[in-house]
């Protein structure tokens, strides 16, 4: 029977009309791709993350090709990360010629298993790609640990994780590279886009090529190529709504916690002995909450799709993150088979997303819950 309750979605951005007015200013002013707004978004960011050099571009998606094209990796070399991710960070390792290597997932925390990167380096290992999964961030600490060991690069694959912390650290604060996206489901969003925090001003400059073209200009008609750059940067329409989300970063994440700790109040301590499903780990003080996700019991063929088709048939909306990379066609034409990376494809395929996002109230939450053992729990 269908609720007679309004639709819940999954994820649902928030524009106030003072950013919607002031979208209609630069629509107004005529200058409408990169210009003043995004300077001044970019001057933001980097007052943020500690003064480090940002630029931002029209994808998170580039941003991880262009820090992989700045550390010089190429054909030859291989790129360590997870099967569990949008299928973007392990293409952009192949559109740089380089190698996707991938190492299994922790089973409780979700993300990389560290351990198991560690085991895959070779030789040939250049750079790795961590991802924050729903936003909580990997250990940092052991992260840049292998990374000195081994005398890797690492392009944080920080999509989800825009207000996460380490140890009271910003992500993107330290590190090495570190990409943000600001796609339309992300905790801020500009409708797409991304940024990508670089270590000196150096690279900031050669960002700066690969986002236009490979383009330098000097003087009033002056202008060369030395490197081969695409069309990535960012419009200030862009950069206008990202200006207007970014003032609410505080609250916006602190809501997002609070509305996971009252997820796991709703949920109660026998939640997963009741229904043999798995919640994910309560960190309320590195994590900002990006997604709110549950692991389904393992109950056969279907098990994810009929339960997302349960919540649907109830007006509750749900999604997945994600897919295991490995076992898409693609990936099995590079020599990847079902049985190499058992976690993921376990978890892969039992993950769903909940509602979360920053309009949605505590009663969202319980209804959403609500929801949730009404199908698991009989």
């Amino acid at each position: 029977m269908t609720s007679a309750l309004p639709f819940l979605p999954f994820s649902k951005p928030t524009i106030d009309e003072a950013t919607i007015a002031a979208v209609g200013e630069v629509l107004r002013s005529g200058w409408i791709t990169s210009g003043p707004k995004v300077q001044a978004f970019e001057t933001q960011l980097s007052e943020y993350f500690g003064g480090r050099p940002v630029r931002t571009f029209n994808s998170g998606t580039c941003t991880m090709e262009i820090a992989l094209r700045i550390a010089g990796i190429g054909p030859g070399d291989e790129v360590i990360t997870t099967p569990i991710s949008w299928v973007a960070t392990a293409n952009v390792i192949i559109e740089v010629g380089a190698t996707p290597v991938f190492a299994d997932i922790d089973p409780v925390t979700r993300n990389i298993d560290l351990d198991k990167l560690e085991a895959a380096i070779t030789p040939r290992t250049k750079a790795i790609i961590p991802v924050y999964l729903s936003g909580l961030p990997v250990d940092m600490d052991r992260l840049y640990a292998i990374a000195e060991k081994y005398k890797l690069r690492v392009v944080e694959d920080a999509a989800q994780a825009f207000g996460s912390e380490w140890k009271g650290k910003r992500i993107g604060s330290f590190g090495d590279f570190v990409s943000f996206s600001f796609q339309a489901n992300k905790n801020i969003t500009t409708g797409e886009g991304g940024a990508l925090v670089l270590n000196n001003l150096e690279e900031a400059r050669l960002a700066e090529k690969y986002r236009l073209q490979g383009v330098t200009r000097s003087g009033v008609d002056g202008i060369d190529v030395d490197v081969l750059g695409g069309k990535y940067n960012m419009s200030d329409i862009m950069a206008a709504i990202g200006l207007g989300q970014f003032a609410n970063i505080e609250a916006i994440t602190a809501h997002r916690r609070s509305l996971a700790r009252h997820y796991f109040e709703q949920f109660g301590s026998d939640f997963e002995a009741q229904s043999g499903a798995q919640l994910p780990v309560a960190d309320f003080e590195n994590s900002n909450w990006h997604l709110f996700q549950i692991i389904l019991p393992d109950n056969g063929p279907g098990t994810r799709a009929t339960f997302m088709q349960q919540m649907a048939e109830q007006n509750v909306g749900t999604g997945y993150h994600y897919s295991p990379i490995h076992l898409f066609t693609m990936y099995r034409e590079r020599g990847f088979t079902e049985g190499m990376f058992p976690v993921s494809e376990k978890l892969g395929y039992l993950t769903v997303t909940l509602p979360m996002f920053y309009a949605m109230t505590k009663q969202d939450v319980e209804r959403a819950v609500a929801t949730v053992k009404s199908i698991l729990i009989k």
